[in-house]
């Protein structure tokens, strides 16, 4: 709705602009910003992160946490007029990447752009509930909602018992959004092979083991799509896990 208190529009949401010449009605920016008020609304950001932004990131002084801060601060501003339309956020829990993911989300949100949250493990039981006949709409329209959104932020990726149909699910939404060239902004806590180079673990009963990893969690298949459309960014390992920090310094 317009602002009645608008000086421009009178509470009219149109304004009279010239060009070349000529005039003529154009929507007046107080219903711009209603607009992105409703798609804001509409982002499902939990509670928890709707305030997120860079500007109260705590980068805890490390220069490479803060050269990721502008990598994500440079793809908010720049898209889509980029290389690869998402990001990826690879690193340990507690590092900060849903506060960055979201306050990419916020920002695009901001230049108009539409774009929803979910939290990965949450989108799969709704899509596995919107089987059931006395489902609700909300979990019938999630699927949809996931395919087809301007932006999909997907948090905790791979967080999720590996299945059959996890992994047919995952492939499909990831290859239609890549092959649509619509956006995911993804964070995950699991390594990838390659970038980790392939890293073990010891077992207790003795021997080595790999760690569970992206490609183990998704597949192979939506893990080269979402390589593909994303540029990937690993979060530093001399990060400290900032709710630990939070609660010493509290």
């Amino acid at each position: 709705m317009p602002d009645a208190s608008c000086p421009i529009c009178r509470g009219s949401g149109w304004k009279v602009e010239e060009r070349n010449g000529i005039s003529a009605a154009a929507r007046c920016e107080c219903t711009r910003a209603d607009v992105r008020n409703q798609i804001n609304e509409a982002s499902g950001i939990p509670a928890l992160y709707q305030s997120s932004s860079l500007d109260n990131f705590d980068a805890q002084g490390i220069p490479s946490l803060q050269s990721v801060m502008l990598i994500v601060r440079s793809y908010a501003r720049e898209y889509p007029v980029c290389d690869k339309p998402g990001l990826l956020l690879i690193g340990e829990p507690g590092t900060g990447k849903t506060h960055l993911a979201v306050s990419a989300l916020r920002m695009l949100i901001a230049r108009g752009f539409g774009g929803v949250f979910y939290d990965y493990q949450n989108l799969l039981q709704r899509i596995r509930s919107s089987y059931d006949p006395a489902s609700g709409g909300g979990d019938r329209e999630a699927y949809s909602t996931a395919l087809d959104a301007e932006i999909l932020l997907l948090d905790d990726l791979g967080a999720h018992r590996i299945s059959d149909w996890v992994e047919d699910t995952v492939t499909s939404l990831i290859t239609y959004r890549c092959n649509n060239r619509k956006p995911i902004i993804a964070t995950t806590n699991l390594p990838d092979i390659e970038m980790a180079g392939g890293e073990r673990r010891s077992l207790s009963a003795g021997g080595t083991d790999y760690k569970r990893t992206l490609i183990d969690q998704i597949g192979m298949r939506a893990r080269s799509r979402l390589f593909e459309m994303c540029r990937v960014i690993r979060m530093p390992a001399q990060v400290e896990d900032y709710r630990i920090r939070k609660a010493r310094i509290s």
